[in-house]
């Protein structure tokens, strides 16, 4: 080796292991159990750990930031797995609160197309990816579409009608006439069609329950009044204009998409808004999310973006059907999954939501597609600095089953307070990561997913445990789609993982994977460049991130060849900081 180059300082390195052999020996079991909590060597670098030489990491076509600018916030913020969402809202929406709330630690922005317009959406994207470019870190960006909003007509000047229990109500097709104490227009002729007799209609968030008692159909008089629900009310209630109203019962034989939610989608996909994820609320069976791909790949052929719509779709679980009969079949067909309890809670007996959320995260696992738990997760802190004791548990659990991430809704949005929010909801994460039953959870899960290896997900588990073996500082995965990487996350290594990938949008997508962080290999043809090259490229982004500093330091490397295949994995490599055609003979008998 000539003097100076990474593998003489190798070969330096090793005498010098020897030398300290029983040290390290001694020491062993307290590396292998450092908590997440204290700063691993894989966290990003803090500003007086910064490496001048580092190369520039460049997103987009933007200007560039040193992988070594990334630091800020706590050392905490960057060492934490599990992935923090939070929703743009009046609250969050200039550049200096989004870059607050990202150095709190938010991963994703989710931006709700229930409000706003085109042009406002446009506008936060822009910060987003201005914020991206200066921290030399991928941003996900979550697009949730609004789905079909169910409400009832209107009443005169605002008034309410008091309902009692055991009362008989009306709603009919009448949408021209305003309601009274004998009925109001339920303007949905779907829903109406749908509704059979014994079903519950629950209004105003479950203030009000209802069941359906009688049906007419009255299409033939050409009058919408004659067609119409009697119910039964269920509990003393009042009941106003533009009440919205759920179908805990009752399968809607309709498209899930909205026509609002047709131009949002259309404008996403046409416009090339740099969102990662499109969210469909109300996801009822596998062919909801089948029926807005289709949409968005003829939206992606139409304007010249590909065959293939390149974002990743989420399905938004708050209906019963979808959560018992449906759930496999939608875990299957989506990229990812978020738990919506707002709707969900409302839809299904409120005792069953804790279990409903744990099967569907242990579904998500089985497929190895990310999961969010969403929903007055810290509701209390839109108003209050600090949270419940009750929130706090709810957060906790939701860590401990294991979810990808963690949602803030209005929280972020709205509240009087939205990076105390952030900030809670990351310290609450660092503490379950660095509590040892969270680890042992995490390998009982990955027991029982071993029953389900396919041969990527073989390889894959593998290269943790050849990692944790040889005390590997990293596990990378080549990747273009970013399919592999959701695999990887599913096994929870204790050793992190890195995206090695040359496509932007699938770091971004990447940022809502458990335990996942992104390396850009810029200008790199992964079918044309050589792999050696490649692997040169993956070890200086792990330099510049500070994950490798010793000239000994080990990778562990998988990939699937040829590339460009979804989800294949079948080459598993180690190598070492010295570089990708270095290999000391010393390492053969032990690191």
């Amino acid at each position: 080796a000539q003097p100076g180059s990474y593998a003489w300082f190798a070969r330096a390195h090793v005498l010098i292991s020897r030398a300290t052999c029983f040290l390290r020996i001694s020491l062993s079991h307290f590396f292998l159990f450092v908590p997440r909590s204290m700063s691993p060597p894989w966290a990003p670098l803090l500003p007086s750990q910064k490496v001048e030489s580092a190369p520039t990491i460049k997103l987009t076509g933007a200007p560039v930031a040193k992988a070594g600018g990334m630091a800020g916030g706590t050392a905490a913020r960057w060492a934490k797995s599990t992935k923090q969402v939070a929703t743009v809202g009046p609250a969050s929406n200039t550049l200096e609160m989004l870059e607050k709330l990202f150095m709190a630690g938010v991963d994703v922005f989710r931006l709700n197309f229930s409000h706003g317009d085109h042009e406002e959406k446009a506008g936060l994207v822009k910060l987003i990816r201005e914020l991206e470019q200066r921290h030399g870190r991928a941003i996900g960006i979550l697009a949730d579409l609004q789905g079909p909003k169910h409400r009832v007509g209107n009443f005169p000047d605002g008034e309410k009608v008091n309902l009692v229990k055991g009362q008989t109500y009306r709603f009919d097709l009448d949408k021209e006439t305003l309601g009274n104490d004998k009925r109001v227009s339920l303007p949905h002729p779907d829903v109406m069609a749908a509704l059979r007799v014994g079903d519950r209609v629950l209004l105003d968030d479950g203030k009000l329950v209802v069941v359906v008692r009688e049906k007419q159909e009255g299409h033939d008089s050409g009058n919408p009044a004659d067609t119409y629900v009697e119910v039964e009310v269920m509990n003393d209630a009042a009941i106003s204009s533009r009440k919205g109203f759920n179908l805990p019962d009752t399968m809607v034989e309709s498209s899930p998409l909205t026509p609002k939610d047709r131009q949002d989608l259309e404008f996403i996909v046409t416009s090339g808004l740099e969102v990662d994820w499109i969210a469909l609320s109300f996801v009822q069976t596998a062919s909801d999310m089948k029926e807005m791909r289709d949409l968005a790949d003829e939206h992606s052929a139409a304007s010249g973006r590909g065959a293939k719509c390149r974002h990743k779709f989420m399905a938004k679980l708050e209906k019963p059907s979808a959560v018992t009969t449906e759930l496999e079949r939608i875990v299957d067909v989506c990229d990812g999954i978020m738990v919506a309890r707002g709707d969900l809670g409302v839809e299904m007996v409120v005792e069953s939501v804790p279990v409903t959320q744990k099967r569907i995260i242990s579904m998500c696992h089985l497929y190895g597609k990310p999961v969010i738990v969403a929903t007055q997760m810290l509701e209390s802190m839109i108003e209050s600095p600090s949270p419940t004791r009750a929130e706090v548990s709810d957060v906790a659990t939701a860590v401990f089953d294991g979810a990808d991430a963690v949602m803030l809704s209005a929280e972020s949005a709205a509240g009087k307070y939205p990076i105390e929010a952030v900030t809670t909801q990351q310290k609450i994460i660092t503490n379950v990561e660095s509590d040892s039953s969270y680890r042992e959870q995490l390998q009982r899960r990955n027991r029982l997913l071993s029953r389900t290896f396919s041969t990527t997900d073989a390889i894959t588990e593998a290269a943790g445990k050849v990692a944790t073996q040889v005390r590997a500082k990293a596990i990378v995965v080549f990747t273009l789609g970013g399919t592999t990487v959701s695999r990887a996350s599913r096994s929870r290594h204790s050793v992190p993982v890195f995206a090695a990938t040359s496509v932007p949008a699938t770091a971004r997508s990447l940022s809502l994977n458990w335990g996942v962080d992104s390396i850009l290999l810029q200008d790199t043809d992964f079918e044309q460049d050589d792999f050696d090259e490649l692997l040169e490229k993956a070890l200086v982004g792990l330099r510049a991130k500070g994950v490798l500093k010793d000239p000994s330091d080990l990778v562990v490397v998988t990939a699937g060849f040829p590339f460009g295949v979804p989800g294949a994995v079948n080459n598993l490599r180690v190598l070492s900081n010295a570089g990708a055609k270095s290999w000391d003979e010393s390492l053969v008998h032990g690191h």
